[in-house]
């Protein structure tokens, strides 16, 4: 909860940009009351639905431990945003265009078309749930399932339509720049991040693999990963990279272990004087890095994004109205929390 109100409050004053729920504003009970019964009902129906396919992301996952490359479809469809562009959705962002052929074929997203594969029977199942939401909601699901923070999330993102609107290549950050310091701030601070967030974001290293078939960086297998679970083979950031904690920042801060996978975007953080104060601070204090986690996800999981009726919470008992960066009016969309709307 304190992780939601605190991202409420930087998106009211406007401290750093997160365009889909730039606005935010917390409402009475009362001025709840006042709403027409449509916009709960309508909500209502959304959230049962988002809620039935959160349940089936938890069956995959269970099933399959295919919690990484979730993790990963849900970043890599939010990580094309460019605050510089207003025009929706030429800015990029989350926005669903990852479903398509000719962004799944990107160099950064070598291997995403098996995590489509995977979730596309839920969307299938699901119709009204949109392939921006439910990628958002299967990479925040992965990580709490993996035993991480819970990402306050909010949901009713609107699906570009045709290929023609997918981002154009090379937006994404790469494994080994010739400057990776350099290299993570272009990236990230072009969608509005800042270098706490970039070290934050990068602890989710502790979940998954890197396989050299796909990105050109990892051994073929380990000791950790010639078994399994899943396709054995790769190299992983941590020993256990189906669990999320702060390893990650342990690990590349000792390197003790020549199995485990060191890029130079990872090392970066323990170089890089402004990193090194978050990599440090994370290695040494999960739950800040689990609450810094939270909130970073949570702005990545909202850029580029454009809302539609209606808007669906999981924290619970915090009512919120929305203006979206790409409309010009105030989409009043109250979710009361504490009347059933909530996502759980």
């Amino acid at each position: 909860m304190a992780v939601a109100h605190r991202l409420l409050r930087r998106g009211l004053s406007g401290g750093s940009p997160i365009p889909s729920i730039r606005g935010l504003l917390l409402v009475s009970p009362q001025e709840l009351g006042r709403r027409p019964a449509s916009s709960a009902s309508a909500a209502g129906d959304a959230a049962a639905e988002l809620r039935s396919a959160r349940g089936e992301v938890k069956q995959l996952l269970e099933a399959t431990s295919c919690h990484p490359i979730l993790v990963r479809l849900g970043w890599h469809d939010a990580g094309t945003y460019d605050k510089n562009i207003a025009e929706w959705p030429k800015c990029g962002g989350a926005n669903g265009s990852l479903r398509f052929e000719i962004e799944l074929k990107h160099a950064a997203n070598a291997g995403l078309v098996n995590a489509l594969k995977l979730i596309q029977p839920i969307k299938d199942k699901y119709a009204d749930v949109t392939y921006a939401d439910l990628f958002q909601l299967a990479s925040a699901t992965a990580i709490e399932e993996a035993g991480g923070p819970k990402i306050p999330m909010i949901y009713g993102r609107v699906d570009v339509a045709t290929p023609e609107q997918c981002p154009p290549e090379g937006r994404l950050p790469a494994a080994g720049p010739p400057s990776p310091a350099e290299h993570l701030r272009e990236v990230f601070y072009r969608m509005g991040l800042s270098d706490k967030e970039i070290v934050a974001l990068s602890g989710a290293h502790t979940l998954g693999r890197a396989r050299p078939e796909r990105s050109g960086w990892g051994k073929l297998e380990t000791k950790y990963t010639k078994n399994g679970p899943g396709a054995p083979g790769g190299q992983s950031w941590t020993s256990q990279w189906l669990k999320f904690d702060n390893s990650y920042f342990k690990d590349i801060k000792g390197r003790r272990d020549e199995e485990l996978l060191v890029l130079p975007t990872d090392a970066v953080l323990f170089e890089d004087s402004s990193f090194k104060i978050y990599a440090e601070k994370y290695a040494e204090d999960q739950d800040a890095f689990f609450e810094d986690y939270a909130e970073a996800h949570a702005k990545l999981s909202n850029l580029g994004a454009k809302f539609d009726h209606p808007k669906v919470s999981n924290t619970k008992k915090i009512p919120i109205v929305g203006m979206d960066k790409m409309t010009s009016h105030l989409d009043m969309l109250i979710i009361e929390m504490a009347q059933g709307i909530p996502l759980e």
